[in-house]
Parts: structure tokens; C-alpha cells; sequence
């Protein structure tokens, strides 16, 4: 499984705006496209920040949508009233959900990057150590970990019930992260909390 991440740099003021029309218009566009299995948007109402996602069954069906793509997002960003921050393509490495999301979800995302000869050692240590701890915090919903394995990045998504429960496991999460990237010698690049707008990404258990 893969996925592709759009990260765009919205107004604030159309933030509403850009959710319906991804949810009404974009997203039933992408989910015709063959191998599409979903697509997920988070996001941050005070910074603008939105990142949209969509996942492919395969490397190669998510390849061959990248003309057609590029198309949907200039539409969606301009919907945004932003400008497009970044596009990644990732490796789907592991998903487990405790039960579905709901309204009032919120989500915190971490970037690290590391050796790219260990990234099947940090895979194993998000799957033997980090979710095993996440998992106990009060409110986890749901915990993914995508990976590029050409340049040793990975991108973990742990979701919530509620705010509450966000806001309230920020200091354990920040000792299991610092703990993680301490043994496995890498950088945590950037860490950000947003909400989940549209949950759709329909990708199957990984664990």
C-alpha cells in the first residue's frame, strides 16, 4: 500500500470552504481513479496548514495518476485560497486502528529521518515499542506509519478521540518520541497537531 501527501498552505478564512469541496468534488474524483483506495484531509485552523492524502494499492497505480493529479490538486489548493507547501510519496509500512474515528478527532504528526539502511529496524520498533505504548493512552483511536525508504524519512499519524485526549498525551508522546529517535539516531524534523477533516483513507490493518 501507498499513499501520497499534499501539503498546502491554506487561508484560514477558507479552510471551510476547501473541506467541502474536497469532500463533494476531489475526493469522489479520486476515488474513480484506478488502485485508489482513499483519501484523508488534516487540518490546522489557526496555522492554515491542511495535508491532504489519498491511498493506492500500489506504487504503480499511484504513479500513473500524477498527470491527472496535478490537475485535482491545483483545483483543490486554489479552493484553499493557498499554495502547495510540499508533495511526498510514501510506503503505507504499517496502519492499526483501536476502533473508527469520529467527529472531533484530532491527530498528532511527526516526521523523523534516518539511516536508510535501518529503516526495517525503525518499522520494527514502531511496531514492537511505540504503538504498544501509544495504545495505552487514554483516547487513542488509531496509529500509522508511512515510510520513504530512499532517504530514510518516515511520517507517523497517532489519532484521538478528542482534543482532551490530544492536548492531554502531549508529554508521554513526547518521551516516547525523543526515546524512539534516541535509539534509533534519528532527527525528529518537525512535530504538528491538526484536525481530522475528512476520514476516508480505507486502507486495511498493517501490523
Amino acid at each position: 500500500m501507498y499513499a501520497r501527501s499534499t501539503t498546502i498552505q491554506s487561508s484560514p478564512a477558507s479552510i471551510d470552504k476547501g473541506i467541502t469541496y474536497l469532500r463533494d468534488t476531489v475526493m469522489p474524483a479520486i476515488l474513480a481513479m484506478p488502485g485508489c483506495v482513499g483519501m484523508s484531509l488534516l487540518v490546522d485552523r489557526e496555522s492554515g496548514r491542511c495535508m491532504a492524502s489519498a491511498s493506492w494499492e500500489t506504487e504503480q497505480a499511484m504513479r500513473a495518476t500524477a498527470d491527472t493529479m496535478n490537475q485535482v490538486r491545483a483545483k483543490g489548493t486554489e479552493a484553499f485560497g493557498g499554495t502547495i507547501d510540499s508533495i511526498q510519496e510514501w510506503e503505507i509500512a504499517l496502519l492499526h486502528r483501536e476502533h473508527d474515528t469520529k467527529a472531533g478527532t484530532r491527530v498528532r504528526v511527526s516526521w523523523l529521518k534516518g539511516d536508510p539502511s535501518q529503516v526495517d529496524r525503525a518499522i520494527d520498533t514502531f511496531r514492537t515499542s511505540v504503538l504498544p505504548a501509544v495504545e495505552q493512552l487514554s483516547g487513542f483511536c488509531s496509529a500509522s506509519m508511512l515510510v520513504d525508504r530512499a532517504t530514510g524519512r518516515s511520517v507517523s499519524t497517532f489519532a484521538y478521540d478528542t482534543r482532551e485526549a490530544l492536548e492531554a498525551s502531549r508529554d508521554r508522546a513526547m518521551g516516547i518520541r525523543s526515546a524512539t529517535s534516541r535509539e534509533l539516531s534519528a532527527q525528529v524534523e518537525d512535530v504538528r497537531e491538526f484536525e481530522l477533516a475528512i476520514a476516508h483513507l480505507r486502507v486495511p490493518e498493517l501490523v
